[in-house]
């Protein structure tokens, strides 16, 4: 998941480099989104593993 929001990241970079402001918009907002899942399910995995060896 991470790897896809790097992928969105920089699609954003190079669509804003050539002018496309909207694409450019979107591909980074949906790589905020795929961002922020990844943290918070690497964190609620590290909870996780946390707890079960108690």
């Amino acid at each position: 998941m991470l790897h896809y929001a790097v992928v969105f990241f920089v699609i954003a970079l190079i669509a804003a480099l050539f002018g496309f402001g909207g694409i450019a918009a979107s591909a980074m907002g949906i790589g905020k989104i795929l961002f922020i899942v990844f943290a918070v399910l690497a964190v609620a995995t590290f909870l996780m593993g946390i707890l079960k060896n108690g």
